[in-house]
């Protein structure tokens, strides 16, 4: 006596591989965009977006900044400028002044 499994069995471990299968695609993308990132972020990392030297990094108060050597370009992380802005509030600031004219 055999057991032949019944039209909706065969479709639900169907569908189940199915399911499996597109989980495990969808790891694999993550994994290989999360590399992809990795690789991405180790070429570019300090260097500046304008002409690709090597950033130095200089203080400015309590806030690092990065400068690049080469086209003197400064490039702040996120909330730097508001650190350096309430860090020099109330003093004459020529900077201050500048980024306030540009609506910072």
């Amino acid at each position: 006596m055999s057991f032949k499994p019944s039209e909706n069995e065969e479709k639900f471990f169907t569908e189940m591989a199915l399911r499996e299968r597109l989980r495990q695609r969808k790891v694999e993308e993550h994994q290989q965009t999360a590399a992809e990132k990795r690789q991405l972020k180790e070429l570019h990392w300090l260097h500046c977006p304008k002409c690709g030297q090597q950033l130095a990094q200089e203080h400015y108060g309590r806030v690092e900044v990065d400068v690049c050597p080469e086209c003197r370009g400064l490039w702040l992380d996120a909330h730097e400028l508001e650190t350096i802005l309430a860090a020099k509030e109330g003093k004459a600031n020529p900077f201050q002044a500048f980024l306030k004219v540009l609506g910072a």
